[in-house]
């Protein structure tokens, strides 16, 4: 696991009316604090990659769907430099949770046949006149990890 990762396994609570699945609570051991909440969604085979924050910790999750969720560590002095993780998120098949550290490398694809909605909290409102958003290509580069040949890109 890269250095600073952490993964939760969430519980869905289903009953006669639906479901409840709790993402992240501020008692939790990877909860570090709070500056906003936000959706963003893929439709399939959409791959929305390359990027990091450099002050922002991300806390993923899907909650329709599923998806593919990549994590590279380009760290200088990571005692996990050059590693990748892949998580396979879904709320049926597999509830997660992924607190990905600041400088860590991470990207999506919608791996179903449905449009994933995926749930962010991150540590860090978004500054839209400074964005904390740093990209690389998602296919050209030096990352090795590999989304398939059926996607369609989108940075």
């Amino acid at each position: 696991m890269i250095d600073g990762v952490k993964v939760k396994e969430l519980k869905v609570i289903p009953d006669e009316r639906g479901r409840l699945m709790e993402i992240l609570r501020r008692d939790d051991d990877m909860f570090e604090k709070f500056g906003q909440v936000y959706m963003t969604t893929a439709f399939p085979r959409v791959v929305k990659a390359w990027h990091f924050h450099k002050l922002q910790a991300d806390n993923f999750t899907c909650v329709k769907g599923k998806m593919l969720l990549a994590l590279y560590d380009p760290r200088e002095g990571s005692s996990t430099k050059g590693e990748v993780n892949s998580f396979e998120i879904s709320p049926e098949e597999n509830p997660l949770l992924v607190k990905i550290p600041p400088l860590v490398y991470h990207g999506f694809k919608c791996a179903g046949e449905e449009e994933a909605i995926v749930v962010n909290t991150v540590t860090e409102p978004y500054n839209r006149q400074v964005p904390d958003e740093f990209r690389v290509d998602a296919m050209d580069n030096d990352i090795p990890f590999d989304w398939g040949d059926d996607v369609t890109v989108w940075g």
